[in-house]
């Protein structure tokens, strides 16, 4: 009976619980990744990003004309930093289509 108990525990030790804890990283490795739909999804929120940036900016050149006491020389300043994160972005999914090349 001790034999088999004894062979019960190095079974367990030895196969069962490091099949379990690999079984557990797989798990987590494979869903820290990013999904296509996530991908697509990521790309359609950049676009819609995108467009709303160039409203904001055709709305902000409209007040202007339209209105002399606006503040223009502050607009375009803001303008430059307001683009710069959509630019980054850019720069990083060209990245990423020379790397899937």
């Amino acid at each position: 009976m001790e034999e088999v108990a004894g062979i019960l525990i190095v079974a367990t030790l030895f196969v069962a619980l490091p099949w379990l804890i690999l079984h557990y990283v797989t798990k987590w490795k494979t869903s820290a990744t990013i999904t296509t739909d996530d991908e697509v999804l990521l790309e359609e929120l950049y676009n819609l990003a995108k467009r709303l940036d160039e409203r904001m900016d055709t709305v902000e050149r409209l007040v202007a004309a339209d209105n002399p006491e606006y503040d223009a020389p502050k607009l375009i300043a803001d303008q430059e930093r307001d683009n710069q994160q959509l630019r980054e972005l850019d720069r990083l999914l060209a990245e990423k289509e020379r790397t899937a090349r």
